[in-house]
């Protein structure tokens, strides 16, 4: 029930963020995929390794830049909508708002996971180093 529940509003908010939630959500994937294959690679062949946590850090800025990107872009939407129509109001407004933060938040949200997994992965390279 819970999870359905969670399921539900995590489908909401990201079709109401617009196709850029998708590419994020795709990028964040994908700095998952290359964290995980960092630590499975990191014993066996280091440069392989490095490669996968050098290709996470990028896709994480993607993901941070893309939020960025949409969100004003969907700001300039908002303005060109309240231009065209005059006085428009406040809850028309700030639904526009609503939606145009959160692609932002998602990015923050993906380049936040992904630079800890990073982080993570890091600290214990220097913990096996010391040891």
């Amino acid at each position: 029930m819970i999870s359905t529940i969670i399921t539900n509003q995590f489908s909401d908010r990201m079709s109401e963020g617009g196709p850029a939630m998708y590419i994020i959500l795709i990028a964040f994937l994908l700095s998952l995929f290359f964290i995980v294959m960092a630590f499975v690679k990191r014993n066996k062949d280091n440069v392989a390794a490095k490669k996968m946590i050098g290709l996470a850090v990028e896709s994480s800025l993607i993901a941070l830049v893309i939020g960025c990107l949409a969100s004003v872009m969907g700001i300039i939407q908002l303005f060109d909508m309240v231009e065209a129509l005059g006085d428009v109001s406040p809850s028309l407004f700030s639904g526009g708002l609503k939606v145009s933060l959160l692609t932002i938040t998602f990015g923050l949200f993906s380049f936040t996971l992904a630079r800890l997994g990073i982080l993570i992965y890091k600290w214990t390279l220097n913990i096996e180093k010391e040891a």
